[in-house]
């Protein structure tokens, strides 16, 4: 018997524009979707305030350092300013406790500590702060390697045993190179 003329056979000649179509509106939509999504995320750092010398081993700060901890605040404490700060990390010291205290009083925040190394410290607040604004209080060692850890670059001068007035901005975007401003306070 033989198969009836009627039938007909499909062309499977326009099925790779199918294909190429498809995927292509599938990458469009990814994109966009990860482009409205992207965000930079902004993190402060400075050293802690001047210390009191002595031959404890966890000074407090000195009348200079109270002094530069309030003025920190003054910068950073309006809370209802654009990229106001969201968190505050500080190392489990007593002045970096303290030069981060005013700040946090005055947003109502609490102080996470951020005793992590360098690098680990850099990823883990790219994680715990994604898209906000954060500021971390470390010390003279420990403030050049987060900012380098945070953008990549091995320039990042160190900060001197006498300086307690440097500040670093990085802005780390989902997409692009981070970058840094030092500024003096």
């Amino acid at each position: 018997m033989e198969a009836p003329k009627v039938a007909r056979r499909r062309s499977t000649f326009l099925a790779p524009v199918w294909l190429a179509l498809l995927a292509f509106a599938a990458l469009a939509i990814a994109s966009v979707a990860f482009w409205t999504r992207a965000t930079t995320t902004t993190i402060v750092l400075v050293r802690h305030a001047e210390k009191q010398l002595g031959t404890i081993e966890d000074p407090p700060l000195t009348q200079e350092g109270d002094e530069r901890a309030q003025r920190l605040a003054g910068l950073f404490g309006d809370r209802s300013a654009v990229g106001a700060v969201q968190a505050i990390y500080a190392t489990k010291t007593r002045r970096a406790q303290a030069t981060a205290a005013p700040l946090a009083a005055r947003l109502g925040l609490p102080v996470a500590i951020a005793d992590d190394p360098p690098g680990a410290l850099a990823r883990r607040l790219r994680r715990e702060q994604h898209g906000g604004v954060t500021l971390v209080v470390g010390h003279s060692n420990t403030v050049p390697q987060i900012v380098a850890a945070l953008t990549s670059r091995q320039d990042i001068p160190a900060i001197a045993d006498d300086d307690f007035g440097t500040i670093y901005v990085v802005t780390v975007p989902d997409v692009g190179r981070a970058s840094v401003l030092r500024l003096r306070y």
